[in-house]
């Protein structure tokens, strides 16, 4: 028999104890062979749970009863599509009585919840639950076994352990805080940081650890004052320092933007009163203490909360203040009476197991209205979890796997997360039903469904909006891969044209080029060659004024001054082809002299330009442009006395 089902039976009567160990069978029988991640028998499961339940929360053997029914029911008949009219189900009808087999059909309802047929939406998967809990049992039996799953997440995969953490935030959390039931809020909660935020938690957790011999110090300094105080007075007392949660630590970290070293209300005081009267004689007793506090201490009365004279709708109630000692430190002072303390430890529903009453009480029936009327209000005190910027978002597929991505993440981040040729293809969603572009941030539980086609394609402003690195990486690829893509085929749309013009251009006057139109690159300007972005025409135009605009040398020769002479400034060359109307200058660059071997180069506006030979820019305008070049040769001086008159000459 496993050890904690001996400790709860230790608090049973024999008749209790025969009914809790007869539901122990059943579960021990219906679930042999079932194993958790840990490969222990999956019966440890529900035993660790009654032991909560009967420990923790106060609930008795009927209690026990229903959760080692309900996993016998559950396991041994789960492929029945209702698990409240199961073969066994019936025969335990006989057996049990019917209180404890409605608990059973409460958590059997519950179970086959599935968080898609709520939409995700944590207030209507939290009135489902309620809608089922025609018993207050079976409510705090849920919450009981969330706690259990959570203390033993470790053993979880890390795809399975994420979303339960994602379901405790969104759903079981926020249900304890709203019944009470703080003590299990908050282990949830430092369990649930322990895992999203690990070196946060220890961090946290060192820091109070190194900070106890200071607040010990300062327990003493203040309690000392009052003691004598509350002896005269004869008031019986318990006095615990209460350290806030990491969770609560870290929490009020993120809201207020603030170290660990600022947040003054670090632990709280709470005077815990022994009182045997009635609610008015508890009452009374608490202001006497306050009144002793606030007479020793300075009050901060804007931080004065009563909710002994109201009592929260959920059932608590205390004195809340904050004073100052005389060395100037705020604290946070609680005071409350015992049965106080164990209904705000215990939640609202454990007014009844205070006084040792067993079973379904009125009182129980007018706390689960509470409960129905909290779960529906408008005004309800919503739990803040919501406010805190977490690192992380959990989003379902529409299969119920789910994914973790960084806060802010958009549709397109969780189409990569799913697949690259997903997010590469993806042209929007439904989130939760509804369609939405690739642009839509996501939240924490929503579900979602890609849509995509084959003709989407990636642009630069997706990395405007994406926050994951796989997504970036992934947009960077595809761009690059269709750049050359498109640097490709630009390159051989300009080879074709340039063949066709009879032009050459080098690479230095293409980068140029590229240079003044405000590409970063070749390839770019390609592409956009390849895609139309630019007028390949464009570069023809260049390279034709290009030419008109003939370089002249970085310096002229200056070795022979003598070499411009009469001659060649009156144009004496022929050429060996029929050209009429053109004409025929020397290029300043070379100046060519009688007698030099020379060539010609037609140029666009300024006729035929003479080169010599050995002339500096002769190698580039023969290699680029060979056929601009044309032979050219003097034309023979005439003897001297052989000049023409020219008086005659117009006279023939």
């Amino acid at each position: 028999m496993p050890k904690k089902l001996q400790e709860i039976l230790s608090d049973f009567h024999d008749s209790e104890k025969k009914m809790v160990l007869s539901a122990y069978e059943a579960a021990r029988e219906a679930l042999d062979g079932k194993m958790r991640s840990n490969s222990h028998p999956f019966i440890e499961h529900p035993v660790a749970v009654a032991h909560i339940v009967c420990k923790e929360v106060g609930l008795r053997a009927d209690a026990a009863t229903a959760i080692l029914l309900h996993e016998a029911n559950r396991f041994q008949c789960s492929r029945e599509a209702d698990l409240n009219k199961t073969p066994l189900l019936e025969s335990f009808r006989a057996e049990y009585p019917k209180d404890i087999l409605e608990i059973v059909e409460g958590l059997n309802n519950i179970s086959t919840i599935q968080l898609q047929d709520a939409n995700l939406d944590e207030e209507r998967y939290r009135k489902l639950i309620i809608s089922y809990s025609t018993d207050p049992r079976v409510i705090l039996i849920k919450l009981a076994d969330r706690l259990e799953v959570m203390r033993s997440i470790n053993i979880m995969s890390p795809a399975k352990r994420t979303k339960k953490l994602m379901e405790t935030m969104m759903l079981y959390i926020p249900l304890a805080h709203q019944l009470g039931l703080y003590h299990i809020k908050s282990e949830l909660e430092d369990i649930f940081l322990k895992y999203t935020e690990p070196e946060r938690y220890k961090e946290i957790v060192r820091k109070i650890k190194d900070t106890e011999p200071q607040r010990e110090a300062l327990v003493r300094n203040f309690v000392n004052p009052l003691k004598d105080k509350l002896d005269r007075e004869g008031i019986r007392y318990t006095l615990k320092a209460r350290t806030k949660s990491p969770y609560s630590i870290w929490k009020k970290m993120q809201v207020q933007h603030i170290g660990f070293d600022k947040v003054y209300d670090l632990f709280a005081m709470r005077f815990i009163i022994e009182c045997d009267g009635d609610h008015a004689a508890e009452e009374a007793l608490c202001w006497k203490v306050y009144s002793l506090v606030t007479e020793e201490y300075e009050p901060d009365t804007k931080r004065l909360r009563d909710w002994i004279s109201k009592p929260r709708d959920n059932g608590y109630e205390s004195l809340h203040t904050t004073v100052q000692t005389k060395e100037g430190i705020p604290v946070e002072v609680q005071i409350r009476t015992t049965r106080m303390d164990y209904v705000a430890e215990q939640g609202g529903a454990a007014h009844w197991s205070y006084k040792g009453i067993k079973g379904g009480s009125d009182h129980l029936t007018d706390w689960l209205n509470k409960v129905r009327g909290l779960m529906q209000s408008d005004e309800e005190e919503k739990y803040e979890h919501a406010s805190i910027a977490l690192e992380e978002l959990l989003v379902y597929t529409p299969t119920g796997d789910l994914r973790q991505l960084h806060a802010g993440s958009t549709v397109l981040d969780f189409a990569f997360e799913i697949h690259s040729n997903l997010g590469l293809r993806c042209t929007g969603a439904r989130v939760n039903g509804k369609m939405c572009s690739i642009r839509e941030k996501l939240h924490t539980g929503d579900v979602v469904e890609i849509i995509s086609s084959k003709n989407q394609k990636p642009t630069a402003d997706w990395l405007n909006f994406v926050v994951s690195s796989k997504a970036r990486s992934k947009i960077k690829q595809k761009l690059k891969e269709e750049e050359h893509a498109r640097a490709k085929v630009g390159k051989e749309l300009l080879a074709r044209r340039l063949k066709n013009w009879k032009l050459v251009i080098t690479d230095s006057e293409l980068f140029g080029l590229a240079k003044r139109n405000k590409f970063s690159n070749l390839n770019e300007f390609f592409g956009a060659i390849g895609n139309g972005q630019f007028d390949v025409a464009a570069i023809k135009e260049y390279l034709l004024r290009k030419m008109e605009e003939e370089p002249a040398a970085e310096t002229r020769p200056t070795d022979h001054p003598e070499r411009v002479s009469n001659d060649v400034a009156s144009g004496v060359f022929i050429i060996d082809r029929k050209l009429q109307g053109v004409d025929l200058k020397p290029a300043k660059c070379c100046t060519p002299a009688y007698g030099d071997d020379i060539f010609g180069f037609v140029t666009i506006r300024d006729g035929i330009k003479i080169h010599r030979e050995n002339c500096p820019n002769a190698a580039r305008l023969r290699g680029n442009y060979p056929y601009r070049v044309i032979e050219v040769r003097w034309k023979p001086r005439q003897k001297d006395g052989e000049k023409t008159d020219p008086h005659k000459r117009r006279q023939g």
